[in-house]
This record gives C-alpha cells, structure tokens and sequence, in this order.
C-alpha cells in the first residue's frame, strides 16, 4: 500500500490524484486565487509573458501607466468615530481587559494561567450616543477561559480605560484563535490517533512530523450531534473541540476531518462514520 502512495505522490502534489496513508488521507485542493500559480503566489511563465505585453502594449497606446504604491499614512494612537481600532487602541483594550482579578483563577488552551484571548473589536454605540460624534470610543474584548468552559466578554472604554461591562456564557463556541489551532495541532501529532497524519506526512516530505510549525492548517469548532460516536465527544459544544484541516507546506492538504480534538479534556477522539 505505501509503496502504491509514493508512486502517486507526485500527481497529489500537482493536484490531479489522491493519496491515500495511514488513517488520514492527502486530498489536492485547488484553493481560491491559486490556479496557475506557485506556493509564494508567483505567476506561471505563460501568464507573466502575458501580463507583461498587455503592460507593454496600454503604455505604447498611452492608454495606461504603470501603478504607483504610495505609503500608507501614519496611524495615529485614537481612531476617530466608527474608525477600526488603531494598533495602539487593541494592545490597550486587551491589557485593560486582561488586568482584572477575575480572570485571575482563569486557564488558556495550554493549562497556563488567565484566559485564552480570542479577539478584540470595536463596540457599537450606546442607543442614545448613535449620533453624538464625540461619543467615547469602546472595544469588546473576548476571553475563553478552559477552566470554566465559559465565553467572557469584557467592553472597554478607551477614553476611560476602564471596564464597563462583562458579560459570562457557557455553550457559546466563536470561531478559534490561532494559538488554539496550534495547540489542537500539537495535541494531535501528540497522540497516538495522529499517527495517520504523521504518516502522510513523511510520505510528502521524507522528514518526520514533530511540531505544528511543519504545517499549515485551518481549523473549525466541533459540536457533538445526536447519535454521534464515541460517546467521549458527547460534551463538545459545552466543551470547545476542534476539528483541524492540515497542509503539508508547499504540499497537499491531509484530510484529518474524522479526528476531534477535544481542547477543553486535552483529548483526541475519532468519529465513526460507520
């Protein structure tokens, strides 16, 4: 079997097959905006030589010029109104949020002390500051703390740098952070159900799979539905679970979507589709 992978290997890679290793399987994506083009977004030959004689011909028409990139402007520290946050305005906003002592007793995705940040936006307006242009500036500021399977909201407002609400749900799964994906990848390689992957990945590259940065990967919340198996899974939705998308870099994408990572037990599980 692994003999007939490596002779496939190649047109995986080119996108045209499938390889299949171990328990997970290499599937070729064709991702947006990457048809004839490489991994560090170069233009095929036949493209550029086109481009470049389109630009060649427009400016002996003088039908067009060449681009010109401009500088952005310097941001400032305060945006202004319905502005998005500067950068100054989200490192704020998160260390205000985060100084509180009532995450003290808080855990992140790695057993580490505090809540796992997941983001940092801009707040609507109060109902009766919608048109007042001089209305305080605020960010809501969102936590998950793996301790107490809860989603913590805090709103910040940045003119007073204190904290006027904080909000609690449990249930409520956003969309993961990276250093979440990272973790679930990490636990994955970790565990002996990711022995597929490890497999399929050696069969790509020839090198040994031993740390999430080997990889590029998506990942998205699991919820347990009815009837799902194994039963380990049932709490996931009360419990934040993963379910991760891996690309070997500069290679195919490996389809793990049967192997769940449960962030919240520090567990692997794989669903049976049987």
């Amino acid at each position: 079997m692994r003999e007939t992978v490596r002779r496939h290997l190649g047109k995986v890679v080119a996108g045209t097959a499938i390889a299949l290793a171990g328990t997970a399987a290499m599937v070729a994506v064709t991702l947006p905006g990457t048809a004839g083009a490489d991994e560090s977004g170069g233009a095929s030959g036949g493209g550029r030589a086109a481009q470049e004689s389109g630009q060649g011909q427009g400016q002996a028409d003088g039908a067009a010029r060449p681009a010109v990139v401009q500088q952005a402007p310097a941001e400032g520290r305060k945006g202004v109104g319905g502005d998005p946050l500067t950068d100054d305005e989200l490192q704020r906003a998160g260390r205000i949020a985060a100084s509180g002592q009532s995450l003290g007793s808080a855990k992140n995705v790695d057993g580490g002390r505090g809540p796992q940040r997941l983001t940092v936006d801009l707040a609507d307006p109060e109902a009766d500051e919608a048109d007042d242009a001089n209305a305080p500036r605020r960010a809501d500021v969102t936590f998950y703390d793996y301790k107490s399977d809860a989603l913590i909201t805090k709103t910040v407002n940045l003119d007073t740098g204190k904290v006027e609400q904080t909000g609690t749900q449990h249930g409520v799964q956003p969309p993961l952070s990276r250093a979440e994906n990272v973790e679930a990848a990490r636990l994955l390689i970790a565990d002996p159900l990711g022995a597929g992957l490890k497999a399929d990945y050696k069969d790509a590259t020839g090198r040994e799979l031993t740390s999430p940065d080997q990889l590029l990967f998506n990942g998205a919340v699991y919820r347990a539905v009815p009837g799902a198996r194994p039963a380990v899974l049932d709490k996931c939705g009360e419990h934040r679970c993963v379910r991760l998308f891996p690309k070997v870099k500069n290679g195919p994408w490996i389809d793990a979507r049967s192997l769940i990572i449960d962030l919240s037990a520090r567990k692997v599980a794989k669903l049976d589709r049987g």
